[in-house]
């Protein structure tokens, strides 16, 4: 079976006012089904980028990028994206934001009510559907995004950031939160398999206590400095965040990391 994600060789670079920027090199990387991949690296070595390629909303300068085994020329529509920022329609309900993928992919939204009310459900916002946005803390905005992103069953998660203006409790919570919908819809759809995550996050704790693999990239251009395999077990707790196995992992990445920053 072909990976979800598979990059060759990939490279990005683009203009700026100051000139070309290169913020690719060289990458290659697949991701397999029901993978939970975390990607964390300094600021500006094209994290998030990459989602965007993968994403097919840029396309590579070098290099091949296939999902499913399709080379990707274009927007895929068979992905989620969760951003940093929750970005929600202020003037639409809860539940009518969850339900704009619907909308937009020009199915009719009322025969996907059922399922939005029930991502509702499990995210522990049923009694907000018809709330507006400002009416909700930034944690259960961020929930009502990962329900959207989550409504029209995607195989493919694509995560830039998106607890990352969050408090610390919260961000906690949510990391919960998201391994648990990330089992529960894998359990509930696509034959039982889970989904297959792509995450990018700057905290290497999060990192550690959600991926079953984190990759640690360099800075500019990003290239694959490190592969990490999370060896934890799951399902991942609070006692397995704190563990000494954990903090192992957690100070062998940042050691790798200050050091490529350094270099």
């Amino acid at each position: 079976m072909a990976p979800v994600i598979a990059l060759d060789r990939v490279g990005m670079t683009y203009a700026a006012d100051s000139g070309l920027v290169e913020a690719l090199r060289d990458v290659s990387l697949t991701v397999e089904q029901g993978e939970f991949v975390a990607l964390v690296g300094p600021s500006g070595c094209g994290k998030s980028t990459l989602l965007r390629l993968v994403a097919g909303l840029r396309a590579a300068t070098t290099g091949t990028i296939a999902v499913n085994g399709a080379a990707v020329r274009g927007p895929i529509r068979a992905v989620g994206m969760v951003f940093q920022a929750p970005v929600l329609l202020r003037w639409r309900s809860i539940l009518d934001n969850v339900l704009l993928p619907a909308e937009l992919a020009g199915l009719d939204p009322k025969a996907h009510r059922d399922r939005a009310l029930a991502l509702l459900e499990l995210v522990g916002l049923a009694d907000f559907a018809a709330k507006r946005p400002a009416e909700l803390s930034g944690g259960m905005q961020q929930r009502a995004s990962l329900c959207r992103a989550l409504l029209l069953d995607p195989p493919l998660l694509l995560m830039d950031e998106p607890f990352g203006a969050l408090d610390a409790m919260t961000r906690d919570e949510m990391n919960l939160e998201l391994l648990r919908v990330w089992g529960e819809a894998g359990g509930s759809g696509q034959g039982g398999v889970r989904k297959t995550i792509l995450f990018v996050t700057h905290s290497i704790p999060e990192a550690v206590f959600l991926a079953d693999r984190i990759i640690v990239m360099s800075a500019r251009p990003g290239r694959i400095a490190m592969v990490a395999p999370v060896a934890l077990p799951r399902p991942r707790t609070v006692e397995i965040r704190t563990s000494a196995e954990a903090g192992r992992l957690a100070l062998a990445i940042y050691e790798a990391l200050t050091r490529r920053v350094a270099a």
